[in-house]
């Protein structure tokens, strides 16, 4: 072995140590920005170490691409705000799949025949993983847009086209990878792949689309990995290895915190009715309460114990600056305030905590749903902001609703409730909530920024 070969082994080393440091960091928000540094200084090592080596392509064009996608992350990078973020991801998501789908092509291309069957099942693996997370990524990245129903899509016998498809796609493995040695195979395997992709996300929806990002993460990580393998990169495998199971163990996680089988979720809508989606409440239910922002600014002076459970709306009325003032106010006052955050809130994981870490609330007094729901019966309000499903007591006692079963944020114990929304229209999950008809619930109508700033204006002393 060379000397520049045990020196990029070493570089290759230091950047996986890098890479783990950065996920242990990333693990906690109060060590969050440290492991995003060692992140980024673990894949700057990557980068050079690999420019070192002897290739095909020369240096100064693999520069070139890295410098153009520089450019293009920084700009999509800046001009997204938080409200994008879950599609961005998912989109991101994508270019890894469609990555690896060319890389397994034009090392195909390149390799052909020379290669044996292990080469041709490390290709075909990872163009297999790598089309259905593509496929996968860019139907989830339409979802969470908007220019996709986000209702999941059950077609009878949906099951069996799953396996029919899986099937299908590892008998052209065979076809592929066996001593023929069939172009066509591989080609017929990609589509199929990418199908069923298409198939699994189109199957999920409502509360489920923030899994279905960390699980596309997942399907990302052991994409390259497989890519990895296919080029004999140990870094790769190594890299990939941690961004699969990392996202994999997230998902778990995430589906035990909703009382929910990631089985379940990744095959899209398991144990429903077949060609229907899931049963919706249709119109109102009782009677809804209003209150205004003084009103609830007179609630809150009165208040010892606050807790505020922030939601999507929150993220796309850019109110979390508003509500980051709200809470300092009440703390210079006396009052106890925290915020309750649920494990699927918005719509990426973790969501709700990048928003209020902007913010720069305080990490101390943002607790998870475990933490905090046993306080609700002492919380003398509790302020909904642009959540739904994460707070629908359906959920517990309602076994026709869709989200039966999830565990939610028990705001209705409190003394006095108040939701922020726009509208009483139904959460992502497409349910109607029967918390805005309790005695204790009094809504808040209007955009979360106005609204808050209302209620700041009305508790400021003038």
């Amino acid at each position: 072995m060379t000397t520049s070969a045990v020196l990029v082994g070493f570089a290759y080393l230091a950047a996986a140590v890098l890479f783990i440091l950065s996920l242990r960091g990333l693990s906690s928000q109060t060590t969050s920005r440290r492991g995003n540094v060692y992140g980024i200084f673990g894949m700057a090592i990557a980068v050079v170490a690999t420019l070192t080596l002897p290739g095909p392509v020369p240096n100064g064009l693999i520069i070139g691409a890295i410098g153009i996608g520089a450019v293009i992350g920084a700009m999509m990078a800046a001009r997204v705000g938080m409200t994008q973020m879950p599609e961005l991801v998912a989109l991101l998501h994508s270019f890894v799949g469609l990555a690896a789908v060319l890389v397994g092509y034009a090392h195909e291309l390149s390799e052909g025949a020379h290669g044996g069957t292990v080469t041709r099942i490390e290709v075909y693996l990872d163009v297999l993983i790598g089309a259905l997370t593509f496929t996968g990524s860019v139907l989830a990245f339409l979802k969470l847009k908007g220019s996709v129903s986000g209702r999941p899509l059950l077609l009878p016998g949906r099951h069996v086209l799953n396996l029919a498809l899986l099937l299908g796609s590892i008998a052209c493995g065979v076809l592929y990878a066996g001593s023929g040695h069939v172009f066509a195979a591989l080609l017929a395997g990609t589509a199929l792949a990418g199908v069923l992709g298409m198939h699994l996300v189109a199957g999920i929806g409502g509360a489920d689309m923030p899994v279905v990002v960390s699980m596309l993460n997942s399907y990302s990580g052991w994409t390259a990995s497989a890519a990895g393998f296919m080029l004999g990169n140990d870094l790769l495998i190594v890299t990939g290895a941690l961004v699969g199971s990392s996202g994999a163990i997230l998902s778990a996680i995430m589906c035990r915190a909703m009382n929910r089988s990631i089985w379940n979720v990744i095959f899209g809508g398991f144990g429903a009715e077949s060609g229907t989606a899931p049963p919706q409440v249709p119109g109102e239910q009782g009677e809804v309460q209003e209150i205004d922002a003084i009103a609830l600014a007179a609630a809150l002076k009165a208040a010892k114990h606050v807790v505020i459970v922030p939601g999507y709306g929150m993220a796309v009325s850019r109110a979390q600056h508003r509500v980051r003032e709200l809470s300092d106010i009440l703390r210079g006052m006396g009052v106890q305030v925290r915020f309750a955050i649920h494990p699927v809130a918005g719509r990426l994981p973790g969501h709700m905590n990048v928003l209020l870490a902007e913010a720069n609330v305080p990490y101390d007094i943002v607790l998870e749903m475990d933490e905090i729901n046993h306080d609700f019966p002492t919380t003398d309000v509790a302020i909904v902001i642009g959540a739904n499903d994460i707070v629908n007591p359906g959920a517990e006692d309602d076994p026709s609703s869709p989200i039966y079963g999830m565990p939610v944020l028990q705001v209705w114990k409190s003394r006095l409730v108040v939701v922020n929304k726009r509208s009483r229209a139904t959460g992502y999950a497409g349910v109607d909530n029967p918390l805005f008809y309790k005695p204790v619930t009094k809504m808040l109508f209007g955009d979360s920024r106005d609204a808050m700033e209302k209620v700041v204006a009305a508790l400021k002393p003038r």
